[in-house]
């Protein structure tokens, strides 16, 4: 093989893999002034365990959680929606997770999986909860650990 092939072939392979990319983004909770997060219940995303997942990984930070359906409930000063989506490629695997928070002010904090670009890597696979449970931990990095009363 000419070093012209041998070159060409390698911006190929460079080029085709640059575009095989699973990306995190976390913008953590300012406020650490935070006892409970109010979860709103998002019937769309249709993976059973993906919202007591999100509920448990962020108790493991230290707050209480609280599912809602509907309106929010009283007294909740800060609130979880979430949206989640899976894709097939040889198994399920998640290709997309938002979670957003809010406080009485608005957007409080953000963190986003996305590995609908991750069609060639293997490590798209494995547990969903694998996946979020960096995001979460880093989103909820700033909170105050609730006491035990």
């Amino acid at each position: 093989m000419s070093p012209q092939a041998k070159l060409i072939a390698g911006l190929g392979l460079l080029l085709g893999l640059s575009g095989c990319s699973i990306t995190q983004n976390v913008q953590p909770v300012a406020d650490n002034d935070i006892e409970r997060i109010c979860v709103e219940h998002n019937p769309d995303v249709l993976m059973d365990g993906f919202e007591p997942a999100v509920c448990e990984l962020i108790e493991e930070q230290g707050l209480y959680t609280e599912v809602y359906q509907g309106e929010r409930p009283v007294g909740c000063s800060h609130y979880l929606e979430y949206t989640a989506n899976w894709r097939w490629d040889m198994a399920m695997y998640l290709s997309y997770a938002d979670l957003k928070v809010f406080d009485q002010d608005g957007l409080e904090g953000r963190a986003t999986y996305d590995a609908r670009n991750g069609g060639g890597r293997m490590d798209k696979f494995g547990p969903t909860r694998s996946k979020i449970e960096p995001l979460v931990e880093e989103l909820f990095a700033g909170a105050d650990a609730k006491s035990e009363d």
